[in-house]
């Protein structure tokens, strides 16, 4: 408020300088050059006690319309009306203060100055240019306000929108790892302690990491690797995991878990889905903040109607795993390219990032 009042008064002491300035004769200086532009300044006053209150009468008008609280006619009227008092208060501060009082001068009579044309044009023109001057500064500034306000209404939504795209994620990859944890249980199996502390390792990341807009990207590739070694312990050698990185800052920012769900995804529909040897080949690459990312999953051989069904199975069921990624990378990350291919042999994601481009 404070700043904003600031503004007011310096606009109005600049525009009374600026004034002053326009009426100076420097040819008067070597008479009495103080003592004119004094009474210069004290002119400018007297007008602008008339200006103020028709300046803020017309930003109170200009608010109620814009506010849809007045109609276009009340508007006017009350426009017309204001500026008719600010003519004539006009007409009369300059026939008695200004000529009569400080130059001591004998003027038109004032009823003759009100009803000319001349004079009246005159100080219509006057007041409609500092009033012109100040509503345009008013409607440019409330534009800028309106704008600022929209883009962080819009970053709000889209804020909430991440979180909670973020929120379904983690459950998702929860209620993965638990059915997991569940198949290692059914059989008994030794391995299943060593798969509930690596997945307490991984939640302990997700709650504690995953809040903040950005992580290394070398934490993210450890928590793949962590990944990958929680679902190898379910597979015996049927299954072989390549995952091979080359980084030329492992330091780089990244969204946390933009990465993870396609790994996820490769071992929910290739080798879950896969009764003989299969493959899942990760290939991550950074050079000059240009992500590449590059996921291969083998697939059992199937035929056209397999096939169809199987694809139709795979959007249903991604309705929460791609489809919630994809959501993601659109917002954080919209210059990025992501093709996906799903043929009857072979699962193939491919995505590239630059991360110059990223909202965080």
């Amino acid at each position: 408020m404070r700043k904003r009042i600031f503004y007011h008064i310096a606009f109005w002491v600049l525009y009374v300088l600026y004034k002053s300035y326009l009426n100076f004769d420097p040819s008067s200086v070597k008479i009495n050059g103080i003592g004119i532009l004094l009474e210069i300044i004290l002119v400018q006053l007297v007008f602008v006690s008339i200006k103020i209150p028709l300046v803020y009468a017309l930003f109170y008008t200009t608010d109620r319309f814009l506010s849809k609280q007045w109609s276009i006619f009340r508007t006017a009227a009350v426009v017309i009306a204001l500026f008719t008092v600010a003519l004539f208060c006009s007409i009369l501060a300059n026939q008695v203060i200004v000529y009569g009082l400080i130059y001591n001068e004998k003027t038109d009579d004032l009823w003759t100055s009100i009803h000319s044309l001349k004079s009246i044009s005159y100080w219509f023109f006057i007041l409609a240019f500092v009033s012109g001057i100040a509503i345009s500064i008013k409607l440019i500034r409330l534009n800028i306000k309106q704008k600022i306000a929209e883009q962080e209404l819009l970053k709000k939504k889209l804020e909430i929108e991440l979180q909670f795209l973020k929120a379904q994620a983690n459950p998702h990859f929860l209620f993965n790892t638990l059915n997991n944890i569940y198949g290692l249980a059914r059989k008994k199996s030794d391995k299943t302690a060593d798969v509930v502390m690596k997945l307490s390792s991984m939640l302990r990341y997700m709650l504690y990491e995953t809040a903040n807009e950005s992580i290394e990207i070398e934490q993210e590739i450890g928590i793949i690797n962590d990944y990958i070694e929680l679902e190898k312990l379910r597979y015996t050698d049927r299954l072989d995991v390549i995952f091979n990185h080359s980084l030329d800052n492992y330091k780089e920012k990244i969204a946390p878990l933009i990465l993870l769900p396609f790994v996820e995804n490769a071992f929910k529909h290739g080798a879950g889905e896969s009764r003989f040897r299969s493959y899942i080949a990760v290939e991550l690459t950074l050079k000059d903040k240009q992500l590449f990312y590059e996921i291969r999953n083998s697939k059992e051989g199937l035929s056209d109607s397999e096939q169809a069904k199987e694809t139709t199975t795979a959007e249903e069921s991604d309705k929460i795993g791609l489809s919630n990624i994809k959501r993601q990378l659109e917002l954080i990350y919209p210059s990025h390219q992501l093709t996906i291919d799903n043929n009857s042999n072979e699962f193939i994601v491919k995505l590239r990032i630059n991360l110059n481009d990223g909202k965080i």
